[in-house]
């Protein structure tokens, strides 16, 4: 499908008229095409309007700046910005499909992502070049744009445990103060890798030069752990969830435990296996980002199950709670809660004997 180009004088004069425009797909909350600039192809993206829409930008900006440092790439080169009409220019990638390993490419990837604000506040300004702050910040090297990754909260506490005594499980005295001291944890943490904040598949463009990412809209700063745990937990905030052998699983741990001291000098801060039962308290992560933030959605379990991408919710916390589950009783840590995750999961299959585990493979 063929449309006008959103690029504006300020564009055209760094870049070239634009020619062979072409829409692709995307999110409802973008615009995107691939088009040749100067004989170049490249990805022309803008955000429409939207809720918050210049602050996805802004931090879209910022996170792209910053991981453009990284050497080798772990992101298109981002060519040229316009604030006034959330406009990107971004460099084209040809994209493969992914070996069968994909998620050791993917880990290695994203510590390197992750580590690109390991010295961001003295490492340089982060510029694509034009210093004038258009990309709505103050052209510095964006971390002011990028806020501090928010963790589960006490609210989602209380919905997991009311959950398991619906689902007709005991809960244990110590798991409520096991989960507000891990709430507690996590949102006391002063990690400043650069998160991705949606780091799904299909945000992952896997080249013949390594996975570089796109789609940072989301984009924060806080613990790797956390998007780490995404390989365990099965992907939360996405629509494609897989369970991939645990052998592959440590292997991609360890290749981003390695990726990250090779490019910080420093071990991995956090704990996954409080990462893993963040996410498994989220019940924001059962659905869309459009249906987030307004809907106890754990209290939806007992009485409805829907699809989102390759699985179905009540799929997705059998999952989690199995993940954490085995987790806790490995590492003897969060012991309550390693006793009421697996009855929870129990539960579940009793009640809905049909639930089948997530696709080992990327869809």
């Amino acid at each position: 499908m063929r449309s006008r180009l959103p690029l504006g004088e300020k564009l055209r004069d760094e870049l070239g008229a634009p020619r062979r425009g072409r829409r692709l797909g995307s999110s409802p909350r973008s615009r995107v095409w691939r088009a040749e600039l100067a004989g170049t192809p490249v990805v022309v993206k803008q955000l429409v309007d939207a809720p918050e829409a210049d602050e996805r930008y802004a931090r879209e900006v910022a996170a792209l700046r910053l991981a453009g440092r990284v050497d080798p790439r772990v992101v298109p080169t981002l060519l040229g910005t316009d604030a006034r009409e959330r406009v990107l220019v971004l460099e084209y990638v040809e994209h493969r499909p992914p070996r069968e390993e994909w998620i050791v490419d993917y880990a290695g990837a994203l510590a390197r992502l992750h580590a690109a604000t390991s010295g961001a506040a003295d490492d340089g300004d982060g510029s694509d070049g034009d210093g004038d702050g258009s990309d709505g910040s103050d052209g510095s090297d964006g971390l002011g744009v990028l806020a501090a990754w928010s963790g589960p909260a006490q609210a989602d506490v209380g919905s997991f445990l009311t959950l398991a005594q619906a689902l007709g499980v005991a809960v244990p005295p110590a798991v409520r103060g096991e989960l507000d001291d891990l709430v507690d944890r996590t949102s006391q943490a002063r990690g400043r890798a650069l998160l991705h904040g949606d780091p799904c598949p299909g945000n992952d463009m896997h080249t013949d030069d390594g996975v570089r990412f796109i789609d940072f809209e989301q984009a924060a700063l806080g613990d790797g752990i956390v998007e780490l745990a995404y390989l365990r937990v099965g992907f939360p905030t996405c629509w494609c969830v897989t369970a991939p052998a645990h052998p592959l699983l440590e292997a991609a741990e360890a290749t981003y435990r390695d990726a990250w001291r090779r490019a910080t000098g420093t071990d991995v801060q956090g704990d996954l296996t409080d990462a893993c039962a963040g996410w498994l308290l989220r019940g924001d992560a059962l659905v869309q980002r459009a249906e987030r933030g307004a809907t106890d959605h754990l209290a939806r379990i007992p009485h409805q199950d829907w699809e989102w991408g390759t699985v179905t919710a009540r799929q997705r916390l059998v999952h989690r709670l199995g993940v954490v589950g085995r987790m806790t009783a490995q590492e003897g840590r969060l012991p309550a809660l390693g006793h009421l995750a697996p009855a929870m999961r129990e539960a579940m299959l009793t009640r809905w004997p049909t639930l089948q585990p997530p696709p080992a493979r990327r869809t």
